[in-house]
């Protein structure tokens, strides 16, 4: 999923469902409006997310830090 926000950034998000996993779920519909904190899907059993961040994004969370959805502030856009 690509996120393009009002000031022109773009964020993507990748699902990768696992051996275990091979379900992800979206909400989301092309073009839908999200709101920070919004949830877009989820994969089930777990598995990873990959986010793609501007450059210019200043990223707040350190290496091996535990992130919680909704919660942890991952980056600082401009």
């Amino acid at each position: 999923i690509a996120v393009k926000m009002k000031n022109g950034s773009e964020i993507l998000f990748r699902q990768i469902a696992g051996a275990l996993a091979r379900r992800i779920k979206w909400y989301v519909k092309e073009g839908q409006p999200l709101h920070q904190g919004d949830e877009f899907g989820f994969i089930k059993f777990g598995s990873r997310v990959d986010i793609f961040l501007p450059l210019e994004a200043k990223v707040t969370v350190k290496m091996g830090e535990v992130t919680k959805g909704g919660r942890t502030v991952i980056a600082e856009l401009p």
